[in-house]
């Protein structure tokens, strides 16, 4: 079936939510809340950042940008999510709570919704679905967490994590640690590191990150016969640490590497490959020939 069908069909579950989730008018849960709020807070922060400019607060802002979101596609993503290579624990542990101040949620949280938006992809049961509109996929489903636990349930795919006790610790004081973090940012260089390290940072590195969720199922190329919507962006690979070849993903969701092509610039792999030379990170998996050969379009 078609893209064009699949946008085209409605579900039961759909249906039966489509005017409660109308997204001002909704109950919203505490968690919602608090989630709603920290993006707003960010967003604002960013919005009066040039009248706090410095050329400092600019470099400041771009290297705890780069640091914690690489973090996230190394540690979330491509370790805790697919199991794509093993750390030692402390190291696990130091780039999973670095992760924490990207501002997307706790580990637990975090590969829960992701697990399920791979097991669910494009039907009524996915987490961010392109077929509930670009908006939705993008940031909209973050803020309505009933319509979540919905569609997917309870969140038993994380078992893996919910019996280390690192994790549960994390997803149950990430809001002291976050406000401890901003504190400190603003005790150490003011509003100009605040407004531009967590503003302006944080602006950039949610967009980026919910185009994957987003652009990456509406807009690219198909190198991989997934029956799905995922497609490789090639322009987002740079800005995402190569997550934009979001097709070569989900054709080998447990591959460490994501950019499969010498010229597919895919900047957590390099990271992967350094820890591996290092012999830190072990049991990297790369799809095989034979997989590849089986995700192959027909010719």
């Amino acid at each position: 079936m078609g893209d064009a069908a699949k946008y085209d069909g409605s579900s039961q579950i759909k249906s039966e939510r489509k005017e409660k989730r109308a997204f001002f008018l909704r109950q919203w849960t505490q968690f919602d809340v608090e989630k709603a709020s920290a993006v707003v807070v960010v967003h604002l922060l960013c919005l009066v950042a040039p009248f706090y400019f410095k050329w400092e607060a600019i470099l400041f802002s771009w290297i705890l940008t780069m640091v914690t979101n690489i973090c996230i596609t190394f540690s979330y993503h491509r370790n805790l999510t697919h199991r794509s290579f093993k750390l030692p624990k402390w190291l696990e542990y130091l780039f999973a709570y670095t992760a924490l101040f990207a501002l997307q949620g706790h580990p637990i949280d975090w590969v829960s919704t992701h697990r399920f938006h791979h097991q669910f992809t494009d039907s009524d049961r996915d987490p961010h679905s392109p077929m509930e509109g670009f908006w939705f996929s993008h940031v909209l489903w973050i803020f309505d967490s009933d319509y979540i636990r919905e569609k997917c349930g309870r969140r038993n795919n994380v078992m893996d994590l919910k019996q280390q006790w690192f994790y549960r610790f994390l997803g149950k004081t990430m809001g002291l640690h976050i406000s401890a973090f901003w504190t400190l940012i603003y005790l150490w260089g003011g509003l100009p590191y605040l407004t531009w390290g967590v503003g302006v940072g944080g602006v950039l590195a949610y967009h980026l990150t919910w185009l994957i969720n987003s652009a990456c199922h509406i807009w690219g190329s198909q190198a991989w016969n997934t029956k799905d919507t995922s497609r490789n962006v090639w322009w987002l690979g740079l800005f995402t640490f190569g997550e934009s070849w979001h097709n070569n993903h989900h054709a080998f969701e447990g591959s460490a590497r994501h950019g499969l092509e010498w010229y597919q610039v895919d900047v957590t792999w390099y990271l992967i490959r350094f820890f591996q030379a290092l012999g830190l990170a072990t049991n990297v998996k790369l799809p095989t020939d034979a997989q590849k050969r089986k995700m192959a379009f027909a010719r």
